[in-house]
């Protein structure tokens, strides 16, 4: 039997609003109601965001405390895992929420271009965040942007600045920075498997390349990322009616290429974490 698949559901992200769909949850009883239905779907990780109230990108411990007691209760077993993204705050705000112990944390460790900007992560941030996981016993998912983010990765953990094993997720498709180019992503996982042999991967996908990425990291053996954050449609004619939708087509992905779907328990193992 091959390796289980970890299904990460992004559920809302910093981006998308209501008008973009209305299925995007913003408040925190939306997305504890969101992340309910994914998790019943087959996903096992939440990437977590949290929002104001008029839709815009926050980095408040409170609605994250509130987020996380909500899903502890009504996703038992999930892991939770909070975003130190740039667009949420500045600085150390990236972390503030660190303290609240989630399973684990984003960490961008090196800067790239965005659509309309520079997404900025210089060394003594990433360093901090990374400082402030190993602390409280989190684990990071690395996010690589670019190919050298893998390099970064490997290196902090020879320093000692990241626990091993790696947990290693390649973003493919955002505008400006790497493509979804199936040559590059195959290079990708040749070169973590030279460089951390015993990492785990996830393939993440932007837009419409999420089901790309879906299919590629699922048939390569990996896991893999869906959801409202990254994309918002089932096809170019079709807003994705929830969160639920988007895990269900890549849990069918799962049953085309015969990869079992991990349970809750199977990728806490595979991950090292803790069972709750």
């Amino acid at each position: 039997m091959s390796q289980p698949c970890i299904i990460c559901v992004a559920i809302t992200g910093s981006l998308p609003r209501k008008e973009n769909n209305p299925a995007v949850p913003i408040t925190v009883e939306e997305q504890i109601e969101s992340t309910q239905a994914a998790f019943e779907a087959g996903a096992t990780i939440a990437h977590c965001h949290v929002r104001n109230d008029d839709q815009t990108p926050s980095s408040d411990p409170e609605k994250f405390g509130r987020l996380m007691e909500g899903l502890k209760k009504h996703c038992p077993g999930m892991i939770i895992q909070l975003s130190t993204g740039g667009r949420s705050g500045a600085g150390e705000a990236r972390g503030g929420m660190l303290s609240l112990k989630p399973d684990m944390a984003s960490l961008s460790v090196g800067s790239n271009n965005f659509p309309n900007r520079v997404y900025e992560n210089p060394p003594q941030l990433v360093e901090w965040l990374a400082d402030e996981m190993l602390t409280y016993s989190i684990k990071p998912e690395i996010e690589a942007f670019d190919l050298s983010h893998i390099h970064q990765a490997v290196a902090l953990s020879k320093q000692g600045k990241l626990k091993a094993p790696l947990y290693v997720q390649f973003v493919m498709g955002v505008k400006n920075s790497m493509p979804a180019d199936k040559p590059t992503f195959d290079f990708y996982i040749e070169t973590l498997k030279r460089l951390a042999p015993d990492a785990q991967w996830c393939g993440a996908g932007i837009g419409a390349n999420q089901y790309v990425l879906n299919e590629w990291s699922i048939a390569a053996g990996g896991h893999t990322r869906t959801g409202l954050e990254d994309n918002v449609r089932l096809d170019s004619n079709t807003l994705a009616p929830s969160n639920a939708a988007l895990v269900e087509r890549t849990v069918a992905l799962c049953e085309r290429y015969e990869r079992p779907v991990a349970t809750w328990q199977q990728a806490r193992e595979m991950l090292g974490l803790n069972n709750v």
